[in-house]
C-alpha cells in the first residue's frame, strides 16, 4: 500500500516539474554577443467600476498587477488577459473587460469593468434523488424527489463569503446551515468555513447486485439518518494554489433492516466518527467552468476514525488525486486529458461510504447506468472538441438588468474516448457484479452549450466495450 501511493506522489512531483518547465522555460542567452534590455511598462492608477456590491479588496487579490509595477512590454498584454480570467474565475462576475488609458512615455492607467452576478438566490428547490439525470429518466419518478427552498447568499457582504440554509422536504429532508469566509487575515491567504445539519433518507442503496444499486425503502421512517457538522481551514498563498484542513463529525443511524439485507452495509446500527480531509490544489485553467487551456492539479487525504469516540469502528483512509491538462492545438480546436486515481488502506470499508467508478464526476462516459464498486481506480478521460459556434455575446432588450439580460453563449462539438478500472479486493459480498477488476472502456460524440453562471449543457451520444449505447445529458464540463 505505502509503496503505491509513494509512486503516486513521486508520479504528481515529476508531472508538475514538467508542466512548470515547459511553461517557464530557462532565460535565453546572448545571441551574436548582443544584450536586448527589456521594455517596460509601468502602471500608475488603476481604477474599477461596476463594483457595486464587491470590494475593491477581493478585485485586487486576483491580479497580477499593482500600481508603480513596471511589466515587460512582451509579457503585458498576457498578464491583464489573464487577470481578466483570475476574476472570471471567482464566479463573481459575468464578464470583466480591462482596459488602458492615458498611455503616454511607457506609463498607462488600468480601467478595471466588472458586470456583478446576481448573488442573493432565495429559490424554490427540486431535486432528484438519483446519482444523475440520466438514472433518473430511466423512470421518471417525481417521488423520488426533493423539495423546498435553498436561501444561497454568495458575495455575502461584498467579501467573497457565502452564507447558505438549506430546508428540504419531501422524498428525503434536510436541513442545514453553512458559512465560509475566503479571508481572515490582512495579507488574504487563509479562511475559515464551518457548517452543520441533519439529513433523513426514506429511501437507501444497501448493495450493489448486477452493477447497478439496490435500494431499501421505507415511507413511514427514515432508513438512513446523518447529524453532521464541518469545520475547515483553507490557505491560499498564491492566486493558483489553494489548500483545506478540514475535520468533520457524522453521526449515522441505520434501521436493522439496511444490515440484514447487507452485513457489509455497515459495523452496526449506529455510526459516529471524526474525519480529517485534506486537499492541496493547483489551478492554472483558463476559465473554470469550462477549460480550453491549462491545466489542473489536486491530492485529497482523507482519514476516517481516530478512535476517541465511544463504540468507534471507522477506521480507514484513502488518497485521491486528479491531473488534467488542456490545449488549443489549432485555431479552433481543442484537446483535453484527464486521469484520476484513488488508493485506499486495507482496512475494511463499509457499503454506505465505499466509492469506486459511478459516482459524482468520476464515471467512464457511456457507463452512466452502472456503478463500479471497489477501493482503488484509475480512470483517463479524454477529450477532442472544435469551436463550432464561437463565444459571442447577446442583450436581451426585455430585459433591463445586466446581471441577467446580458449573456454569452459557445457551442462546441466533439468526440470522446475514456478508460478506466477499479480494483475490488476487500469486498466481503459481491452480488453478480461483473465491472470491477476489469477494463472499462466508453467512446462517443458530444455537443456541449455554454452560457453565463457557468451553465453547461453536455448531450453525449456514447457506446461501451458490451455494445451498449445511449444518448446522455449532463451539466458540468467533461473534462
Amino acid at each position: 500500500m505505502h509503496s503505491r501511493i509513494l509512486s503516486v506522489i513521486l508520479f504528481c512531483i515529476c508531472y508538475q516539474y514538467s508542466i512548470a518547465f515547459a511553461e517557464n522555460p530557462l532565460p535565453a542567452k546572448k545571441v551574436n554577443d548582443t544584450i536586448v534590455k527589456p521594455v517596460y511598462i509601468k502602471i500608475n492608477k488603476i481604477s474599477i467600476e461596476g463594483n457595486k456590491i464587491t470590494k475593491p479588496a477581493i478585485i485586487y487579490r486576483e491580479l497580477l498587477f499593482h500600481e508603480n509595477d513596471s511589466i515587460d512590454t512582451t509579457r503585458f498584454k498576457s498578464t491583464l488577459e489573464q487577470s481578466r480570467k483570475n476574476l472570471l474565475n471567482t464566479a463573481l462576475f459575468n464578464f470583466v473587460t480591462i482596459d488602458t488609458l492615458n498611455v503616454h512615455e511607457g506609463k498607462t492607467d488600468i480601467k478595471i469593468s466588472v458586470v456583478e452576478r446576481w448573488y442573493i438566490w432565495p429559490m424554490p428547490f427540486f431535486q432528484i434523488n438519483d446519482r444523475n439525470f440520466n438514472v433518473w429518466w430511466q423512470t421518471k419518478d417525481f417521488y423520488r424527489a426533493d423539495y423546498g427552498v435553498n436561501l444561497d447568499w454568495e458575495n455575502f457582504r461584498g467579501r467573497k463569503e457565502s452564507l447558505v440554509m438549506m430546508i428540504r422536504c419531501g422524498f428525503d429532508q434536510t436541513f442545514a446551515l453553512s458559512y465560509k469566509i475566503p479571508y481572515i487575515n490582512k495579507n488574504k491567504t487563509i479562511g475559515m468555513g464551518i457548517s452543520g445539519g441533519y439529513t433523513g433518507n426514506h429511501e437507501v442503496a444497501y448493495v450493489t447486485q448486477e452493477d447497478k444499486q439496490l435500494f431499501y425503502k421505507d415511507e413511514d421512517k427514515y432508513a438512513q439518518q446523518n447529524i453532521f457538522a464541518t469545520f475547515n481551514i483553507t490557505y491560499r498563498p498564491s492566486i493558483y494554489t489553494f489548500q483545506i484542513f478540514q475535520v468533520n463529525y457524522n453521526h449515522f443511524i441505520f434501521e436493522d433492516t439496511l444490515l440484514k439485507l447487507n452485513p457489509s452495509f455497515s459495523h452496526n446500527d449506529h455510526e459516529q466518527y471524526f474525519t480529517f480531509y485534506y486537499l492541496f490544489r493547483i489551478d492554472h485553467r483558463d476559465i473554470a467552468a469550462y477549460p480550453l487551456k491549462g491545466y489542473y492539479f489536486d491530492v485529497e487525504l482523507n482519514k476516517n476514525g481516530f478512535g476517541i469516540l465511544k463504540d468507534e469502528n471507522m477506521y480507514g483512509s484513502y488518497m485521491h488525486t486528479s491531473i488534467r491538462k488542456y490545449w488549443q492545438i489549432h485555431n479552433r480546436w481543442y484537446f483535453a486529458g484527464g486521469v484520476n486515481a484513488k488508493l485506499s488502506n486495507n482496512a475494511f470499508q463499509p457499503y454506505f461510504i465505499e466509492r469506486g467508478l459511478g459516482y459524482g464526476p468520476n464515471f467512464v462516459r457511456s457507463y452512466e447506468y452502472y456503478v463500479v464498486d471497489g477501493q482503488d481506480y484509475a480512470l483517463l478521460k479524454t477529450n477532442l472538441k472544435y469551436e463550432l459556434i464561437k463565444t459571442g455575446m447577446k442583450r436581451l432588450k426585455f430585459i433591463p438588468s445586466k446581471k441577467f439580460g446580458l449573456f454569452y453563449y459557445a457551442v462546441y462539438l466533439g468526440c470522446f474516448a475514456d478508460a478506466g478500472y477499479v480494483d475490488n479486493v476487500n469486498k466481503l459480498e459481491t452480488v453478480n457484479n461483473c465491472l470491477p477488476n476489469t477494463g472499462l472502456l466508453g467512446t462517443g460524440v458530444n455537443v456541449d452549450i455554454v452560457t453565463y453562471y457557468d451553465v453547461v449543457w453536455s448531450f453525449q451520444y456514447s457506446i461501451n466495450k458490451m455494445c451498449e449505447h445511449g444518448l446522455f445529458l449532463h451539466f458540468s464540463a467533461p473534462i
